[in-house]
């Protein structure tokens, strides 16, 4: 061999150990770390990013300690990560068991005839469910079909009075003041009453026009009906453009707006937009039942706001478990849920369902378990409000948290599955055999974010913030790039 080559391999061989030995081979996590704030400040610098705010927190549950923190005490809004406050208190104020109750009442005397001379009662208790269509046991139909039985067994034929229902176990205001017009007469801004009905919404349903840019026409609405006027201005959009209607109306008026576009070739397409007035529609829709079903009723009905004495029970409905509910709204992202959950705590609480004192009852929780507010506004239950404020820093805190309480296993299943579950399905396509991802997401025009827990291949469980405001870029460019940062904290370990 050339013995000046040899002397060269030498030399090189040397070199590498003494390198090696002063600056020894990282870690693969602190690598994975590097790697990560590589990619976050990266994602700040592209297109549609640049002018906002892209806040990081990740921190391992298992060794007790922040592993990844970028921009994480910037006070940020949430969207509806807003949920995970709002479900996770009421596993501990209320517990997973918790069924929201209404309560059927009758006052007056009922003659031999089966003519009952007095009134029929409906008191409110928050109920979100009441009249969904999402469950058998909870649909308008099975609801009015028990509660007509209840009067029958009672020996009630006919009702000389009327059904007054009574919505004060939350306040009458069903809207926050700092929700957007656009939103309050979609089915997601409908608001929440004490006498929740039909999840205060309704359908409505257009036909396309024939050309792309045609007048589209409302053919009829859910439940039938309705005491609704709709003006529509409706037209033709392109095929496969999806619902683009934007529906406009107070929670007190009956009369709407429909703007926007329905695809083309669309026949039946069905739009959801916030009912006006749901306890009353449920009372007056109630009345129609019971003269469908034999039971006649002479007058129209009535909103009171207290209960008067020698009210006679005739039935204590029960609405599924609060676990169902919490699941569904997390998995969903469902607002009036979210808000009866939010304005009943205020109710338990503070004595009043109110946005104050649900507002009251999240902040106090968060006080109760020596959570730093700093940064942080609880405004309303859902996240529709842009007053709402966080932290990525004390969203990983709150996670953590909840992970040493006996509900966790109940919350975290309230969370998507990314790869399985609803919008979270088809969010990490190429996430690693081993590795489970937890999500609560939030969107909102300028927002995107995501929140959850992470199963690590080390076995290490971990929680995570990413929340993106004031973005220019569409909510599905910024989402690519969050679901990469996201994937790259998911395989850090």
């Amino acid at each position: 061999m050339n013995k000046k080559k040899h002397c060269n391999r030498l030399s090189a061989l040397g070199l590498a150990l003494l390198v090696g030995f002063i600056f020894p081979t990282l870690p693969a996590q602190a690598q994975g770390t590097i790697d990560l704030d590589r990619l976050v400040n990266q994602t700040r610098t592209e297109t549609g990013m640049k002018h906002g705010t892209l806040s990081v927190c990740v921190y391992n549950i298992s060794a007790g300690k922040t592993v990844y923190t970028s921009q994480a005490d910037l006070s940020v809004t949430p969207a509806s990560l807003q949920k995970l406050f709002t479900t996770g208190v009421g596993f501990d104020r209320l517990g997973s068991g918790f069924r929201f109750q209404t309560r059927l009442f009758v006052r007056g005397d009922t003659d031999r005839d089966g003519v009952l001379h007095g009134n029929i009662y409906i008191v409110g208790g928050g109920d979100p469910l009441l009249g969904s269509y999402r469950y058998r046991q909870t649909s308008i139909d099975s609801l009015f079909d028990g509660w007509t039985q209840a009067l029958r067994k009672k020996g009630i034929r006919r009702v000389d009075g009327r059904i007054c229902f009574n919505t004060s176990v939350f306040d009458d205001s069903p809207l926050h003041d700092s929700w957007q017009w656009g939103d309050v007469g979609n089915y997601y801004g409908a608001g929440v009453s004490g006498l929740n009905f039909h999840e205060n919404m309704y359908f409505v349903y257009f036909n396309a026009g024939r050309k792309l840019g045609f007048p589209a026409s409302t053919v009829g609405t859910k439940p039938k009906n309705l005491d609704l006027r709709g003006t529509c201005e409706v037209t033709t959009g392109a095929e496969n453009s999806g619902d683009q209607v934007v529906i406009y109306g107070s929670p007190t008026s009956k009369e709407r707006l429909y703007r926007g576009t329905v695809p083309m070739g669309k026949q039946n397409f069905a739009v959801r937009g916030a009912l006006p007035e749901p306890a009353r529609t449920c009372a007056d829709m109630f009345a129609s039942h019971l003269r469908t079903n034999g039971i006649g009723i002479s007058s129209s009905s009535v909103q009171v706001y207290s209960t008067p004495d020698s009210l006679r029970s005739v039935l204590d409905y029960y609405s599924p478990d609060y676990y169902t509910i919490a699941q569904y709204t997390n998995l969903t992202s469902n607002n009036i849920y979210a808000e009866s959950i939010f304005k009943y705590l205020g109710y338990k609480q503070h004595g009043s369902g109110s946005y104050e004192n649900g507002s009251r009852a999240v902040m106090d929780y968060f006080k109760e378990k020596g959570l730093d507010v700093g940064g942080v506004r609880v405004v309303d239950g859902s996240g529709l409000s842009r007053l709402n404020r966080t932290t990525a820093s004390f969203l990983c805190r709150y996670l953590a948290m909840m992970s040493k309480e006996d509900y966790y296993d109940d919350f975290i299943h309230s969370l998507a599955k990314v790869g399985e579950s609803g919008t979270a399905r088809n969010m990490l396509p190429t996430l690693p055999l081993g590795i489970t991802v937890r999500v609560k997401t939030g969107t909102m025009d300028g927002v995107k974010a995501y929140a959850g827990y992470i199963q690590a291949r080390n076995g290490d469980l971990l929680c995570y913030a990413i929340v993106s405001n004031n973005h220019d870029c569409s909510s599905k460019a910024v989402g690519d790039k969050l679901n990469k940062i996201l994937l790259k904290i998911a395989t850090l370990y």
